[in-house]
């Protein structure tokens, strides 16, 4: 999949005059509505819908007075006609407007963030498929567990996006819909044929009960699985960052010629790309709580959530795409290094096969408590050498767990030299990867 950069096309959806033509294309589905239903005349109709147009300029002037960002916008509109203005939001609200208009930015703004995840899917799963077999050491609370593959941890972020990316279609469904329904959402004044017409016309669904407003459960349903995404993305970052710590140094950044890392200390390659990502996931999580507070507006409406949504669901939006086409760059040039991660992986001198030692022994007929005793003493006697600056491994290549194993007399009375040789076989580990990479990328 070719990226696509689109932050400025994702800013466009909410500038003023992307939100003043969403009302507009509103309130023009509303008079084809009217005409269909033979309750204005036709020729007013195709006059309204090829004329009618705005100045966001004149809407400012307007609104200076009125004080009302709606009556300006449908006085600006109305100067741009002639007497069939008189059939330009007839039988509406403002609310009908506008939510019904906010529908439509949010469903082509949600339209992107949904390519953009589908652009970070392709990109996760090429560089799974190229380090599927790339051996690493697995952490749990940061410390060394057992040998996995870089291919299996980008695979768990692969499966992660593809139930964001479900989550995100299911929300599209829930947002994507609109009211022509009146003043307290009554239908006194408009028929609900109205409404079924103009929702079709818009590609939009009505609201089966509204009130005033278009509930805003749906905004903070979409919120939080912005939210959750962005959390997401941030676990990715984390780990990049975590990768690129010198004591680490297994996958980085992509440091390009020229680039600079530090003021000061000129050596510096710092993981600027995903620290960023991490500040703007907090940010879009900051959004949801506004969301939800706006659920519960005094009975059938009030404005409180108008100003909090003029800023959130722009920000979130551009934040969100932003974010996903960083991250998406970060995967696509991230370094990685196989050399590193193996040199890890024998860090702490062939721990990392005390499990399988482990379940050996009750094959053997040793009991779990007794088994454990023997793999975990002779594992505590390789930490404190490690920890003395003992080699992990010797001239030959053996590790030092390895070694402590052989010559632990109460062990070789249940495994022979080569039952416990074949317990640091790192295929054991990776015999399954190419059945997971089946379940994931199916």
């Amino acid at each position: 999949m070719v990226e696509r950069y689109s932050r400025d096309e994702m800013a466009e959806k909410w500038t003023q005059h992307a939100r003043y033509a969403a009302w507009l294309e509103v309130e023009k589905a509303a008079v084809k509505a009217w005409a269909k239903l033979g309750k204005i005349p036709q020729a007013d109709a195709d006059k309204i819908v090829k004329n009618a147009s705005f100045s966001v300029e004149r809407i400012e002037e307007i609104e200076a007075v009125t004080k009302h960002d709606l009556i300006a916008f449908n006085t600006s509109v109305s100067e741009s006609l002639g007497e069939e203005s008189r059939w330009f939001h007839y039988g509406m609200t403002s609310s009908d407007a506008v939510d019904t208009g906010v529908a439509l930015q949010m469903k082509a703004s949600l339209e992107i963030v949904i390519d953009d995840v589908k652009m970070l899917m392709a990109s996760v799963k090429l560089r799974a498929e190229e380090h599927k077999m790339t051996l690493m050491v697995g952490r749990s609370h940061g410390i060394h567990g057992e040998p996995i593959t870089f291919g299996l941890t980008l695979a768990v972020w692969y499966d992660e996006l593809s139930r964001h990316l479900t989550n995100l279609e299911q929300t599209m469904d829930v947002i994507s819909v609109g009211q022509i329904s009146g003043a307290m959402g009554n239908f006194a004044h408009a028929p609900l044929e109205l409404e079924e017409y103009a929702m079709a016309e818009l590609g939009l669904k009505p609201e089966p009960c509204s009130n005033q407003v278009v509930h805003r459960d749906r905004y903070a349903r979409l919120a939080t699985a912005l939210a959750m995404l962005a959390s997401s993305i941030e676990k990715f970052a984390v780990q990049v960052r975590h990768l690129q710590r010198t004591e680490v140094y297994e996958a980085e950044e992509f440091f390009a010629k020229g680039q600079k890392g530090s003021s000061a200390m000129p050596h510096k390659r710092n993981p600027i790309l995903t620290e960023n990502i991490t500040g703007l996931a907090r940010m879009i999580r900051s959004y949801a709580a506004p969301a939800m507070e706006n659920i519960a507006l005094w009975h059938e409406r009030d404005i409180s959530h108008s100003s909090t949504e003029r800023f959130w669901l722009p920000d979130a939006f551009i934040t969100t795409d932003f974010m996903l086409h960083r991250m998406n760059s970060v995967i696509s040039k991230l370094t990685v290094y196989p050399e590193n991660m193996m040199k890890n992986l024998n860090l702490t001198g062939g721990l990392v096969f005390s499990q399988r030692v482990l379940l050996e022994l009750p094959l053997q007929g040793v009991s779990r408590e007794d088994a454990y005793r023997i793999v975990q003493r002779n594992a505590m006697k390789v930490w404190e050498e490690i920890q003395q600056g003992k080699p992990s491994t010797d001239d030959k290549g053996e590790s030092l767990y390895l070694k402590h194993l052989l010559a632990d007399e109460e062990l070789a009375k249940s495994l022979s030299e080569k039952q416990i040789r074949e317990c640091f076989n790192y295929d054991y580990y990776t015999k399954n990867v190419d059945a997971i990479f089946k379940r994931v990328f199916k």
